[in-house]
Formats: C-alpha cells, sequence, structure tokens
C-alpha cells in the first residue's frame, strides 16, 4: 500500500466511511483542487467516493467555501424533492467530519468528501448540438432551482471574480507598468480592448438600476461541469461548486457561449478557424430557457446574447493583462501562450458583433416559444 492510499484511508475514517478500503486512482480533469476516486467495500458491495484536497491558496476560506456549498446544495435537495425528483443523484452530497464540520484541517492539508454519483460520465468536448443543448438545460435548471435562494446566506468567495471594469482597469495598469515589456508589442490588442470600454459596465449597471436580479451563479460554466447519464444521455447534475457565489445569471450564460459555441479551442492561434457557432448558440438557448425562462426578468433576456460578447471580452483581458504582467496567473506552455488566447477571444468578441442581431434573434425567438 502506497502513502497516498495511506493518507486516503485515515482521511475516510474521520468522515465515517465504513467497509475495507479497496483501491484509489487520482482524478486528473480538476485545475484546482486535487482529488481521488476512492472505492471501499461495505457488506459486499462496493461505495465509491470523491475525496478533494482544497485549494487553500486559491480558496483562502474553506469555512465560507463549504457553507456555500453545502447551503446551496441542501436548497436544491428540497427544490428536487418537491419535484419529485432524486436528491441524491441530481446534486452533490458532502459528508460531515468528525468534527462537526464538512471540512478536515489533517496531515498538512485540508479535505472534504462527497458521495460518488454512479452510472454517470461528463465530456470534454461538444460533439453535437443536442449534447449542448442538454448542458443548456442543466445550468438554466440550476439557476432556476435556486432562484429563490436568500442571498445573504452566500459568501463572496472570490472577491469580483467577473468584475468587468476592474478588469479593465487591472489591464490599464497592466500596460503602464509594462513589467515584463511586452507593451510595445501588443499596441493592437490594448486599443481593441480599451476601444469597448464602455461595454464592461453595462451587466453592473443594469444591476444599479434594479433591471437585473443578483443570483446564485456557478461561476464555471464549462460543458465538464455536468454529469450525464449513462443511461440516457441526459443531464443529471451540476458539479464542481466551488465559484458558487452572488453573481448575474449573464456571467453564467455568457461564459457557457464563449466556451462552447467557438468553433475551435481557446488557444488556437489560426484566427480563422475561430467563429460564433449560431447553431450551437441556439442548441444551447433553447436549453437554457427551457429550464428558466419563467425566473428571468425581461432586462436579462435581453441581454443573453450580448453577455457572450461581455464574457469572451472579460477573458480576454485576462489573458492580455497577465501576457504583459509576464504570465504570473494562467499556466502557459510557451512564451505566447496569453497573447495568442487573448487574441483567440478578441477574435471571438468580432464574430460575436457581427452576429448579434442574429442571436437577438434566435434568444427572443426561444424566449416567446419558452413561455407559451
Amino acid at each position: 500500500m502506497n502513502t497516498i492510499d495511506r493518507e486516503i484511508i485515515e482521511v475516510c475514517r474521520h468522515f465515517g466511511i465504513e467497509g475495507e478500503f479497496h483501491s484509489a486512482k487520482p482524478l486528473t480533469d480538476g485545475h484546482i483542487n486535487f482529488s481521488y476516486l476512492a472505492n471501499f467495500v461495505h457488506r459486499g458491495r462496493f461505495k465509491k467516493y470523491l475525496v478533494q484536497g482544497i485549494n487553500t491558496h486559491v480558496f483562502k476560506n474553506p469555512a465560507q467555501l463549504m457553507n456555500n456549498i453545502v447551503s446551496v446544495t441542501d436548497y436544491l435537495k428540497e427544490e428536487i424533492v418537491k419535484e419529485g425528483g432524486e436528491p441524491k443523484r441530481e446534486t452533490l452530497t458532502f459528508l460531515k467530519a468528525d468534527n462537526g464540520k464538512h471540512y478536515l484541517y489533517h496531515l498538512g492539508k485540508c479535505w472534504r468528501i462527497y458521495n460518488f454519483i454512479d452510472n454517470s460520465y461528463t465530456i470534454n468536448v461538444i460533439e453535437n448540438k443536442e449534447i449542448f443543448e442538454r448542458a443548456g438545460k442543466s445550468f438554466g435548471l440550476f439557476l432556476n432551482r435556486l432562484s429563490g435562494y436568500p442571498m445573504d446566506k452566500l459568501y463572496e468567495i472570490i472577491p469580483d471574480f467577473h468584475n468587468t471594469p476592474k478588469r479593465v482597469e487591472a489591464l490599464e495598469k497592466a500596460a503602464e507598468q509594462d513589467r515584463a515589456g511586452r507593451a510595445n508589442l501588443v499596441a493592437d490588442e490594448i486599443s481593441f480592448a480599451l476601444s469597448r470600454k464602455s461595454d464592461a459596465s453595462v451587466a453592473l449597471s443594469l444591476y444599479e438600476e434594479g433591471l437585473i436580479p443578483l443570483r446564485v451563479t456557478h461561476n464555471d460554466t464549462k460543458l465538464n461541469n455536468i454529469l450525464f447519464d449513462e443511461r440516457t444521455g441526459e443531464s443529471i447534475c451540476v458539479i464542481d461548486l466551488d465559484t458558487i457565489m452572488p453573481g448575474f445569471s449573464l456571467y453564467d450564460f455568457g461564459d457557457a457561449i464563449r466556451f462552447g459555441a467557438n468553433t475551435t479551442r481557446e488557444d488556437d492561434d489560426e484566427l480563422d478557424n475561430v467563429k460564433l457557432s449560431l447553431e450551437l448558440f441556439e442548441s444551447y438557448t433553447r436549453g437554457f430557457l427551457s429550464a428558466c425562462a419563467g425566473s428571468l426578468t425581461k432586462a436579462e433576456v435581453e441581454h443573453l446574447a450580448f453577455s457572450a460578447k461581455l464574457m469572451t471580452y472579460e477573458c480576454g483581458i485576462r489573458f492580455l493583462t497577465d501576457y504583459l504582467d509576464g504570465d504570473v496567473y494562467f499556466k502557459t506552455a510557451y512564451h505566447e501562450h496569453n497573447l495568442v488566447r487573448a487574441r483567440n477571444q478578441f477574435k471571438l468578441v468580432s464574430e460575436i458583433e457581427k452576429n448579434l442581431d442574429a442571436m437577438n434573434e434566435i434568444v427572443a425567438r426561444i424566449y416567446n416559444e419558452s413561455i407559451q
């Protein structure tokens, strides 16, 4: 038995897991926490658990982090029961440690454990529009079920995470300081970003005017943060809840489109490959609105298409800022990796601008169909 297995066994005992340890394997999909799938045998049956070490450099307050996650998943369970669903399958269930909390400092790390959802799988690549529609439905249902959640119970885990005006200010500061001596190389990219500065404050202005509400937002609406059912292929559960915070529905919708409707990967340096797929945009919108159209305000619906531009713009700014600062935040594989990413995202911004009228028409049509 290796050191990791012994460590996992000891941690699991503190979470009241019964049975005999069988095996554990590392999971590599996540980029922040370190995770293991642990198998135990209890009364002749296998039971699987996700054992995670929380990255306390990123999430500096595990108490607030786990408060958000457990409070939200408990609320989701109540809503799922009302709908006649399966609460242990349609949201995550975290175990309580012998310290009375849902996390444990032990062996120099901070741990948590939750039940593994059997007969489920994740997807990293959008193979067809039906998959993206199911993803939209899953994130829309997540938002809809939490529309009545008491927001004063939620902590802001990463302050100003999607504060786009502050992201623009950070870019201006990085360009001025020019720590890595690169500003003269990216004058066109800086100009592109700053010429759209007025877009940065749109969502915050809508909120300040009372036109859009603060909601429980996931803030990482990638395809692989959804579990799909092995038997039906339907989406069943939203996972990776670490970035749950108060935010706007526009953040989650826009980021999903930024990630999923780009016709190529976000670090493709062949910019001619970067297009917005209206077909995928329509599929995701259809799924999303089928689940939450009745919960959205008029202004939220009217700005869904714009949110794709906003979140793509913000992401491009973050990549460009990090390039100017000398690649200190995002992991890079080569010298100009962040610059390639920024150019890719800015090209997608341009593509969204070209298609914005068509995107707005798609949203309006599907919304009207959804509420009839």
